[in-house]
């Protein structure tokens, strides 16, 4: 009796597995690099003819992300050497193989436009259309990856002149509040709070973010400060399909919970039915919370206390407790009023004092009364739990760029070099993801008929 293969099994090392003719064709049919084609080839017939293979060219690049190969250096050899690999990249017998000039053209026209993450919009919505993306809980979070540069010498700052004590006077404060004032309206969007990014359209937020390296620090599992220059990518992923719903390259030293924002109104605009937004302590920020509310979705994020005293009458998880301060338990969320709904305690049942005025049997409280301590599910419930476990896909999508789509391995000193990088990574990290759901998609169906 022959043996089948479940489909189920199939997953991005089984397609790494295959053949590389295979594994070529798997994942370059989901990707339509025509708009890209179109922008880097020659527009008029006048001039001199062009006698590269830009198609071909583009889809090695993503082959060497595919590949692994280091370099374009090293990509230009494997070219040279390896007759088969050429045709699967798409290049003609009669095609010149293009120099490591040649590619580094070729990166600074795709640098200068949004075409590539364009082409993973395209991707992402394929792979909706095709009912593999049905998520309802969105993980976001970011990891770092150091830049090629070497970081600039930063120049010593000189000592500020001591301070006059006493109050200033008039026409000092006068001119103090003015240069504060000027000092506020010249910040960017995002060196000002995060507040003030609920009211800008996505467009505005993304043409603002930085993106050239720069020194960050970030605590590690030890507990020690770890320092890189480089840049930050922070991803939104569901948590079920584990595709790359929005990404986002910014600068090391932005705040994580800046780019969150960004992030869920470019979720907003996909055709999916997101109904959490799960994130760590990093962004616990009032103007998020009140993003996800906006979009009709529930907060999944941890509390980061922050220099607050114990609030008498609840327990740590924000639950009401009753007089021997056993805790209330969450039973229901009410949509229409926006209410969380706790019930008396078990431990309550044989209390001499449960029929007592001082025991409440149930307490409701409005989400909107205080948004980062009141979520639906509440705080600590199995549901708020089972949700914020589901963090670790975007984690775990994290850890994939860096050790099998070269995220770590960026070989340009500028930052719109950089970001080209990283939208071929994300580009490719979803594509890989659409060709393996269709492979087994199609395994599921051979086994079907076989039954």
């Amino acid at each position: 009796m022959p043996i089948i293969r479940q489909g189920s099994l199939f997953g991005i090392q089984e397609l790494y597995d295959l053949e590389p003719t295979q594994r070529f064709d798997a994942i370059f049919s989901t990707i339509d690099m025509d708009s890209a084609i179109l922008a880097v080839s020659k527009k008029s017939w006048l001039g001199a003819p062009a006698e590269l293979n830009y198609a071909a060219m583009i889809y090695s690049m993503a082959a060497r992300i595919v590949e692994r190969i280091p370099t374009i250096k090293v990509l230009v050899k494997r070219l040279e050497n390896d007759f088969i690999f050429r045709l699967e990249c798409g290049f003609l017998i009669s095609d010149n193989i293009p120099s490591e000039a040649s590619y580094s053209r070729l990166t600074s026209k795709l640098a200068e436009t949004e075409i590539i993450e364009n082409i993973n919009s395209t991707t992402l919505l394929q792979a909706i259309k095709e009912g593999f993306v049905h998520d309802e809980n969105v993980a976001i979070d970011a990891c770092h990856f150091e830049a090629r540069d070497q970081a600039p010498v930063q120049e010593k700052k000189a000592k500020p002149e001591p301070k006059k004590r006493g109050r200033k006077k008039k026409e000092e404060k006068e001119q103090y509040d003015q240069q504060k004032l000027e000092e506020e309206q010249n910040k960017t969007l995002f060196e000002k709070p995060i507040a003030e990014q609920l009211d800008v359209s996505l467009e505005e937020l993304r043409s603002e973010i930085p993106i050239e390296p720069a020194w960050s620090i970030k605590k590690n599992s030890e507990g020690k400060n770890v320092f890189w220059y480089g840049y930050k990518a922070h991803l939104a992923v569901g948590t079920k399909s584990q595709y790359i719903l929005q990404s986002i390259m910014s600068s090391g030293n932005l705040n994580d919970g800046k780019a969150a924002i960004p992030l869920l109104k470019g979720i907003e605009k996909l055709p999916l039915s997101i109904k959490y937004g799960t994130m760590d302590a990093g962004y616990d920020y009032t103007p998020i919370y009140q993003q996800l509310l906006r979009m009709d979705a529930h907060s999944i994020i941890a509390y980061n206390k922050r220099r607050e005293g114990e609030m008498e009458g609840y327990d740590k998880h924000f639950a009401p407790t009753c007089v021997r301060e056993h805790s209330y338990r969450y039973d229901s969320y009410d949509k229409k009023y926006k209410t969380i709904k706790y019930c008396r305690p078990k431990e309550c049942k044989n209390c001499p004092l449960a029929s007592d005025s001082l025991c409440q049997k149930i307490y409701k409280v409005k989400i909107e009364s205080d948004l980062r301590k009141y979520t639906a599910p509440a705080r600590g419930s199995k549901r708020w739990k089972s949700l914020f476990a589901e963090q670790t896909a975007v984690e775990r999508v994290n850890a994939y760029l860096k050790e099998f789509f070269q995220l770590n391995n960026v070989r340009h000193r500028k930052g719109k070099k950089a970001k080209l990088h990283f939208d071929l990574v994300t580009l490719v990290y979803n594509a890989s993801k659409l060709a393996v759901d269709r492979i087994r998609k199609m395994l599921d169906i051979q086994l079907k008929q076989a039954a």
